[in-house]
């Protein structure tokens, strides 16, 4: 474990003392020691130690810079931070392109504006006049994005249910595959997931989305799927499989019988696809694929109850314009490496790429299929595949707001003094008590349902033109 800066200062002027009163041959052993302690190199090291208490000033890009080698800033300093990001034309226009990036982290959304800036000048469709506000918008780093940022992506999450159910003894055939086996693997490898569309009660049928997602690439496909049975995921798992860019060679997921039975384990069988399961209660098992449940299909169609054929329609069409955005157009990290100090946990990411850079800088997907996702790219129209996207989005929230709160279970409920109880009461026809169940999204001090309602009113509308995003 190395040394935090302020235990860096400290050493510093503990030994530079010693340092600067010694001969050479002491102040060699010293810096050795030093270096080593520090991991500073032997230059700086040298430097440290011989001007540490002293005032330096410095000229840099014509600006004076004062400064104490070894000595932080004082306590409650403030830094004074550059106001060329102030500008009202940059705040906007950061804005609307994280408006377009479906409110990106800042880590993500600067590799995502130094892809798509370029993109959008090179279709014509982006026109910066100020070439000021151009140059930030590309070298702009991500503290500055998320700082400028945070008044705007003042968002709540809302956490959904599990409606996995156990399969049969046949997952007992199917070995188990944990989150520590994905390492060194090969595009095709992919892990599956359904998402309810339940909207808070699990009473009656409801619509599901089928969650497939490759663990090298991050390449991620979405298909709706009219219930958990298992025939309607098995048609939406064949559907997902035909769009991938590479062949399906493996397929993860976890313990549902909608996936452990014998008709998904026959097809396995026959089209050479390895299958696995992850480990039963373990949901870190299926990382990859529970992220994207989040970050890609409750970002996109929230948490409303979905179970009506319009809204099916709706999902479908939704889902085909969002697989082009999710894997040409936004960048995602992966974990590079994990590692932990006591009770301090570090992680350390990759670069963020987009699923359609990581497909191409890989070696084993061949150079027809690079060529062809190539030709895709370059033909889409971000600006609108967004408009797209929103215009599907707010009649999806629409049809499931106009449907009304989620269906109920009749039966007899606790009396409202009962220990299980939680909330208020209200009377039926029969003059019975039912226990209250709000609407899960329009629960009071919940925040905002999704970051795409937000997005929706922030998104230039269709009649401001394709020049500005």
């Amino acid at each position: 474990m190395g040394l935090t800066m302020h235990q860096r200062h400290a050493v510093v002027q503990e030994v530079s003392s010693r340092f600067q009163h010694s001969g050479k041959k002491e102040r060699s052993e010293i810096l050795n020691n030093f270096v080593e302690l520090t991991g500073y190199t032997r230059c700086y090291a040298a430097y440290v130690l011989r001007m540490c208490g002293s005032r330096q000033v410095r000229i840099r890009n014509g600006k004076r810079i004062v400064f104490i080698p070894g000595y932080a800033r004082r306590p409650g300093a403030k830094r004074h931070r550059r106001g060329c990001y102030r500008t009202r034309a940059f705040l906007e226009a950061l804005r609307r392109f994280w408006a377009l990036s479906d409110g990106l982290c800042g880590k993500r959304l600067v590799a995502f504006l130094r892809e798509i800036v370029p993109l959008l000048e090179r279709q014509g469709r982006l026109q910066v006049s100020d070439p000021l506000v151009r140059e930030q918008l590309v070298t702009a780093s991500a503290a500055t994005i998320d700082r400028l940022l945070a008044k705007t992506k003042r968002a709540s999450q809302l956490k959904g249910r599990s409606f996995t159910r156990p399969g049969s003894l046949l997952k007992h055939h199917i070995p188990v595959r944990t989150f520590a086996d994905w390492s060194d693997v090969r595009p095709g490898f992919c892990e599956a997931d359904l998402v309810a569309h339940d909207g808070g009660s699990a009473y009656g049928v409801f619509a599901q989305t089928l969650t497939l997602t490759d663990v090298a690439t991050c390449w991620t496909e979405t298909e709706v799927a009219k219930n958990k049975a298992r025939v309607h995921v098995f048609a939406a798992l064949k559907a997902a499989r035909a769009r991938l860019p590479f062949p399906l060679l493996g397929l993860d997921c976890d313990n549902g019988s909608e996936f452990i039975n014998t008709q998904l384990m026959e097809y396995c069988v026959t089209e050479h696809i390895t299958f696995t399961r992850s480990r039963a209660y373990h949901k870190n098992d299926n990382c990859y694929v529970e992220q994207k449940n989040n970050s890609v299909v409750r970002r996109a169609v929230g948490y409303y109850r979905y179970d009506r054929p319009r809204q099916l329609e709706l999902l479908a069409m939704l889902y085909q314009a969002l697989r082009l955005y999710t894997n040409f157009f936004e960048p995602v990290m992966k974990l590079r490496e994990k590692v932990r100090h006591g009770s301090r946990v570090t992680r350390r990411y990759d670069e963020p790429q987009t699923p359609f850079r990581r497909v191409l800088a890989h070696p084993q997907i061949s150079q027809e299929v690079k060529e062809a996702l190539t030709r895709q790219y370059e033909n889409i129209n971000l600006v609108e595949l967004r408009r797209l996207l929103t215009r599907l989005q707010q009649a999806l929230f629409r049809s499931a707001i106009e449907a009304g709160p989620p269906p109920q279970p009749p039966g007899d409920f606790p009396a409202p003094d009962h220990p299980w109880r939680k909330g208020g009461t209200f009377r039926t026809k029969n003059n019975s008590r039912r226990h209250e169940q709000q609407h899960p999204l329009t629960r009071p001090g919940r925040g905002r349902l999704t970051s795409t309602t937000e997005i929706a009113t922030l998104s230039p509308s269709p009649t401001q033109g394709g020049s500005n995003p």
